[in-house]
């Protein structure tokens, strides 16, 4: 390896940060807690949810990610607002705009509503989101700390997405499904007071002038993209539609990039084997991982029978691990290459995919085991790739490779849970055979989705009932084997793309 300049060392191994620098980075945990949470959330709440306003099984599917979709195309935009404008500065107007919008989504009269304030409430969180990952670049500038600081930021948001299950069985447990969207308001009211006697503020000192055609073209080219992935996995190829409209959006983004004297985004990062083979990874492991909660969230309370609260608590040993897996990993991270270090971890993932696929999703012991292992793969996975990903990028533009590295996680929540939730829904659709004797109207309601399925035998009781439910529980954990075979080769394929593009080195720093 090339010995290093006195530049390259400083963003190596510069000064350490004291006692204030770990109080920002509890400050920064709260925001990435509850966006991580609200991915999630709404897994164990959509039972309640389709019990009251009765959405149909795309405005289901919508409910979840039109959050997911906006916060995704509006990522890229934001984290360059922030480097421009003020990272501290929009990470607390989002902040307060997130607050607001959570508490209107609380009070959803109808399923539209529901739908358009997630929406929102995607627009503010993309404010909050890159701007928590570069805040921590500009406060740990040591490595090592670095390493602590992005173990704690993996970890929690890892967390918070195994989290948003328990706390949603919770609260659904004792209080209506409101109660989800109103968790956001505490969080980030402490967070707004908190912040701005922690956290420093921090910004690009060189930025550039605003080219608004690069924003308008980043939106243009994710938004589609994000909806044309969703809509292909629900309804098929008319979803190649936005799909194509999307890339070529972003072929004119790109274009643009590279020819203007202050782009938006720096494409050069993309070169970077690291920096690209870390998103890849972060992509496939979140993936799988809200794919996995999706249908385990749905199993344990409507076909083992457990309440939310105990469905819940069921997964929290799969969420201790994520949290905890980012910590045990980093002393192995600064002594061992990422390219060993990450596909090792990964097979641990595999192995939990793989048990399901084979043991089956009839076992809540077995399930729990299962989130463990995932837990512990992917969160131990993120914290190396994702410490690589903010290392390669300049500290000036942490905010855009923060926002990229955010846009990862984001299309990973969205393809988690509309291919693998939408393939789920195609086999229970195909599979289910119901008994005779059914009612059409009930038949109908029963095809759309295992909750009206599971509804409509509870309305009809005696044998007939027991029959439409069990029908109903073989169709749809048929379709959990087979997406648990996908998040299995998922994870495969990101270690191979650790093993291949990560590197030899441990410490190499940036150029």
């Amino acid at each position: 390896m090339s010995q290093r300049t006195p530049t390259e060392q400083i963003a190596t191994d510069g000064p350490r940060a004291d006692w204030r620098g770990w109080s920002a980075l509890v400050v920064l945990m709260l925001p990435v807690l509850l966006v991580s949470i609200d991915n999630t959330i709404l897994n164990f709440a959509l039972p309640a949810i389709a019990r009251d306003l009765e959405p149909t099984s795309a405005q289901q599917l919508w409910i979840i990610d039109a959050y997911s979709l906006v916060l995704a195309g509006l990522l890229v935009t934001a984290g360059t607002l922030g480097d421009r404008f003020g990272r501290r500065r929009v990470l607390l107007i989002g902040a307060v705009g997130f607050t607001l919008v959570s508490v209107g989504a609380a009070f959803a009269p109808t399923s539209e509503w529901l739908i358009a304030a997630r929406a929102l409430m995607g627009v503010f969180g993309a404010a909050l989101m890159p701007s928590t990952m570069s805040l921590l670049r500009s406060t740990f500038r040591n490595r090592d700390q670095r390493r602590i600081a992005i173990a704690a930021w993996a970890g929690m948001f890892a967390a918070g997405g195994a989290l948003g299950p328990v706390v949603g069985g919770l609260l659904i447990e004792h209080y209506p499904w409101q109660s989800v969207f109103l968790l956001a308001v505490p969080m980030l009211v402490l967070m707004l007071i908190l912040a701005p006697f922690f956290v420093k503020e921090s910004r690009d000192p060189s930025p550039g002038p605003i080219d608004g055609w690069s924003i308008v073209l980043s939106m243009a080219a994710l938004g589609p993209l994000a909806f044309g992935i969703k809509e292909f996995a629900v309804h098929g190829w008319i979803g190649l539609i936005p799909i194509a409209i999307g890339l070529a959006f972003g072929w004119w983004f790109v274009r643009r990039q590279l020819r203007t004297p202050h782009p938006m985004l720096d494409m050069s990062l993309f070169r970077r084997a690291k920096f690209s083979g870390s998103l890849v990874i972060n992509l496939c492991c979140v993936m799988g991982y809200i794919g996995f909660l999706y249908f385990v969230s749905q199993h344990l309370q409507m076909i083992v029978g457990l309440s939310p609260m105990m469905a819940g608590i069921a997964l929290i040993p799969g969420a201790v691990m994520s949290m905890s897996a980012g910590f045990i990993v980093t002393p192995f991270a600064r002594r061992f290459s990422p390219a060993r270090v990450v596909p090792i971890v990964l097979s641990i993932a595999v192995a939990g995919f793989v048990l399901v696929a084979v043991a089956g999703a009839h076992d809540v012991w077995m399930l729990v085991l299962a989130f463990v292992l995932m837990g512990a793969g992917a969160g131990a996975a993120q914290t190396v790739s994702g410490e690589l990903i903010i290392s390669s990028a300049p500290p000036a533009k942490a905010g855009a490779a923060s926002a990229i590295s955010e846009t990862a996680y984001e299309f990973g929540a969205v393809l988690g849970t509309s291919i693998l939730g939408g393939i789920i829904t195609g086999w229970y659709r195909s599979a289910l055979v119901l008994p005779p004797g059914l009612p059409d109207t009930a038949g109908i309601h029963a095809r759309e989705t295992l909750a009206g399925a599971m509804n409509e035998a509870e309305n009809i009781s005696g044998p007939l009932g027991d029959a439409l439910r069990k029908a109903a529980a073989d169709a749809f954990d048929g379709g959990v084997v087979l997406t648990s075979l996908i998040g299995a080769g998922l994870l495969v394929i990101a270690s191979v793309v650790a093993a291949t593009t990560l590197g030899r080195s441990r410490a190499s720093s940036p150029r």
